[in-house]
Parts: structure tokens; sequence; C-alpha cells
């Protein structure tokens, strides 16, 4: 195995210092979440004169977009986020990118395959389809059921020698693992509910597994603070790292924020994309304040002022976080991911600017030189004086936009059916990319297939974000918005429609 200081294993002291970590994943824009769980790593380090380190987890290259890793980079800076290692400003236990660490895995998976705690899976796609099929209709939990963990070697060259493609799994025990949770305390799993997890996909690249607890170790993380959703998880890496000889790091699993309803937060009720909290005018303040508050972290003296609903000593920034937010009196109930009360603290805020700091604000968000001059360019051609710029551009300057039905019903649909095709459109912008040219394909494919015509397909989509019938060039217009914005406002639209067909 290759020796260098991105894979040797790493020497153990008895008090190592504090090195934690965040590990998004570029796969679209940056999520609160990612936020939420970096502010309490950054702070763990920071209180404890640790390292806290930025990976970025790119090996599913299906979902990867290419644009997202600089806007991880950009929305976590923006909140007032840095980090002492990353793919951008490196470090001593690079590369700080999943990509480029393929060899390192592979090497540690052959350690798994000699000492038996891994095996070589041949089944194909249909294969494990059947099984899955086979498993529901005996009621049974779908799950791989082992079939090659004791293929022979002679099977496995059989297999090899056809050119069959395999992956690589877990080889669970019999038993039981525990492991503890610095918030919850002890926890054990039954491995009987454990799969047998693939740590190689037959493509080359690990699975999230491997690589986590590959890297983590490797980069001599001490703690790792997660999300809960992660827990179901830590049995198969503990399993891990006794299947290397290696000591398991510290685990917290923070409670996940929560929407108004306790479900777990989610894009079709409230915006979670970062982008989005910074081009509709939050300050960074607000947000890194706001997502302070997730969880009970902060001291709250008594007695307390209560402001519309908030109170005043829930105001406090990132630095006073670093002093006296203490992670474990985190409370384990989900924290709702209210956005009135981010409003309100956002509120509090801007009212406590300047006004030439207001006026600044301003100038470098909703009102910044590139947004206005690339609006301007929508519209020149459109207006005979200069006055008439806000009646042509009101849509892209408003944050609320609710069109009469008479607006965006079709003479010939009906409001249902408007509102289903209305909902194909957001599901299908959500994943498309932000060009006039790739939208006007996808949009009118969509068409087609659900025989819309092209006057109705977009006349609704112009009514949803405009407002009107008419307005600059649509398509062009949602580019200049950004997708963070427009996908809010088609998802507002659908809200409200479905509030009022309720009354």
């Amino acid at each position: 195995m290759t020796e260098n200081s991105a894979n040797t294993p790493p020497q153990t002291p008895t008090q190592p210092p504090i090195r934690v970590r965040i590990a998004p994943s570029p796969t679209g824009d940056p999520h609160v979440g990612t936020a939420y769980i970096g502010l309490i790593n950054f702070i763990y380090a920071r209180q404890r004169g640790g390292q806290f380190v930025l990976r970025i987890e790119d090996t599913d290259r299906a979902r990867f977009v290419a644009t997202s890793e600089q806007m991880i980079f950009d929305a976590l800076h923006w909140l007032g986020l840095t980090w002492d290692e990353g793919p951008d400003v490196g470090g001593p236990y690079g590369p700080y990118r999943q990509s480029e660490r393929t060899a390192i895995y592979r090497e540690y998976v052959e350690i798994l395959l000699k000492n038996g705690t891994a095996y070589r899976a041949f089944e194909d796609a249909e294969e494990l389809e059947a099984l899955r099929q086979r498993q529901i209709a005996a009621k049974l939990p779908p799950r791989y059921d082992g079939a090659h963990r004791s293929l022979t070697q002679q099977q496995i060259d059989a297999y090899r020698a056809e050119g069959r493609p395999y992956v690589i799994r877990l080889k669970v025990p019999e038993g039981s693992t525990t492991f503890r949770d610095e918030l919850r305390g002890d926890i054990t799993f039954e491995h009987s509910n454990v799969d047998d997890q693939v740590l190689m996909k037959s493509d080359g690249f690990p699975t999230y597994h491997l690589a986590n607890v590959v890297d983590d170790y490797l980069m001599r993380i001490t703690d790792v603070i997660r999300a809960e959703e992660w827990i179901s998880s830590t049995p198969k890496h503990v399993l891990l790292y006794q299947a290397f000889g290696w000591p398991t790091p510290r685990f917290w699993h923070m409670p996940l924020l929560r929407n108004l309803d306790k479900s777990k937060i989610s894009k079709r009720k409230n915006p979670v994309s970062l982008v989005y909290y910074r081009e509709t005018g939050f300050l960074p303040q607000a947000v890194i304040n706001f997502l302070g508050l997730m969880g009970g972290g902060m001291p709250s003296p008594t007695p307390v002022e209560v402001v519309n609903g908030a109170k005043e000593s829930e105001i406090f920034s990132l630095d006073e976080m670093v002093q006296k937010f203490e992670v474990p009196n985190i409370r384990l109930g989900g924290p709702v991911f209210d956005l009135t009360k981010l409003k309100w603290l956002n509120s509090e805020y801007l009212r406590a600017l300047t006004p030439d700091a207001f006026f600044t604000a301003l100038r470098s968000t909703v009102l910044s030189d590139d947004y206005l001059r690339n609006i301007s360019t929508l519209i020149q051609t459109r207006v005979e004086t200069l006055g008439q710029f806000g009646d042509l551009t009101a849509f892209l300057l408003k944050d609320n936009i609710l069109p009469p039905p008479e607006v965006w019903v079709p003479k010939k649909r009906t409001p249902e059916e408007t509102l289903l095709f209305a909902a194909d459109q957001l599901a299908l912008l959500e994943t498309t990319e932000w060009t006039h040219e790739a939208m006007e394909l996808v949009l009118k494919q969509l068409g087609e297939e659900k025989s819309w015509s092209v006057k109705e397909n977009f006349m609704l989509l112009r009514a949803i974000v405009s407002g009107s019938t008419m307005s600059p060039p649509l398509l062009e217009s949602m580019v200049v918005f950004g997708k963070a914005r427009t996908l809010d406002r088609l998802r507002r639209f659908q809200d409200t429609q479905k509030k009022l067909a309720h009354k």
C-alpha cells in the first residue's frame, strides 16, 4: 500500500486534538441543513481549539452537479463559516474531494476482502429486483439475502472470467452492535436488522459508507457531528471500524430540522436552498443566528422580553455562539424551521442597520448592478420611457405574486387539471439545467406528453411567475430571477391554491 500522508493510518495519541468535518454532496443548491450541521461543527471546533474540515462527497456521479461545489463554498462563506482544511484551501490529509480518492478506497476495500469481512456479489439488477419482489410477496422487508456470501474461489474466478460486474458488500456478523451517541447514550442495533451494505459499486466508486469511514479515519476526525438520520447507518460504520481494527470517533447525531407540522424539513414546505435566502435579501447574520437557535444550545437568561413571539435574548452573533453555545445541551426534539421567526429576526437586523448600511445591503442583493443590468436587457426594446422600467419588471423585484384564476387557468381547462399540469412543470424544472434552451426543450416535451399546447403551457408558467399574461421574455426572465427564487414562487403558488381550495 502506498505510504503517504493521505492514506497512512494515523497514530492515535491519548488525547488527540479535536478534528470535525462536514461533508456535503454537490448535487444541487446548498441546503440549510448543511449550514446547520456546519455551524455546530464550526462552533465545536472553535471552542476547543480544534480543526474544522470541509470534505466534498462527490462519488454519486448520477446526481453530481458541476456548479454545486462552488455554490457550497460561496454559501458557507456568506454565512461567515470558514474551514481550516478543504478542497479550496488544501491541508495535510487531502485530497478533500472523494472523487480524487478512489484509489485509496480500492486499497482499503482489498484489506476487507483479504480479512474476510467483505465479499464480492455478482448479482445483476434483474436478479436483485426479482429477489425484492419475492420478499415483498412474502411480506418480508426487502434486503439482500447474502446469497453470494459463501462463493468458493472457483465460483468467483468463473464469474470474473466471464467479465461479470460485481459489487463488494460488508459481511455483517450475527449478534448486535452497540455504540454511544453523545446526546442519547448507548444505542444497540440487532444485526438481523442490518443489511450487508454495498461498500464498492460495480463502477469502482465507493458508497457513502466505505468512503465516509475511510476518510474520517485517515483525516483523523475525532468527533462525527451529523444529522440524526444517520443513526441507522452508524452500526455499519462501527462494524467497518472494527473490520479495519480502527478506534471509532465520538458520534453526535443532531436532531433534524422540522417543518411546522413536525415533518422533516423539505423544499415542499419551506425554502431549503441557501441561495434562495441570499438572493431574496436575508442577511447572513440573521440566518446564522436563526440556525444557532435550532436545538437549544444557547443559554436563555431570565427574565426575557418577548417581542412578536421571539425572545430578545435570542439575538446573538456568531462570535457569541462560539463563546456560549453548549453542544451537550442540544434538545433532542426536532427544532422547528419557522420561516416567520426567521423573517422576524431578519427584520430586527435590518432595522439595526444605519441608512447607508441598509442601502448597501439592497445594492448587494435585490438591487445589485448585475441583477439590474440583466433585467435591463430584458426590457430595453419594450419601453418608450425609462419610467416604464418598474411597470415591466415589478414581478422580478417582488417577493409575493398571486395571479387571479382568470389569468392562470386557460380557457379550455379546469382549475384542477391546470394545477396538476403546474405541478408537472414544477417537478420538471426542479431537475432541469437553468438555461433558456434546456427549459424550453423539456417544457415543450411535457406539453406534448400531456396534450397541452405551447400557448397554454407557457402562458400558465408566465402567469405563475409574473402574475400577468404580459411580461418580458418568460424563460429569459426566469434565468435572471434565478432557479431558487423561481422554484419557490412555483411552490408557493401550489400551496396557496391548495389552501384556497380547502376553504
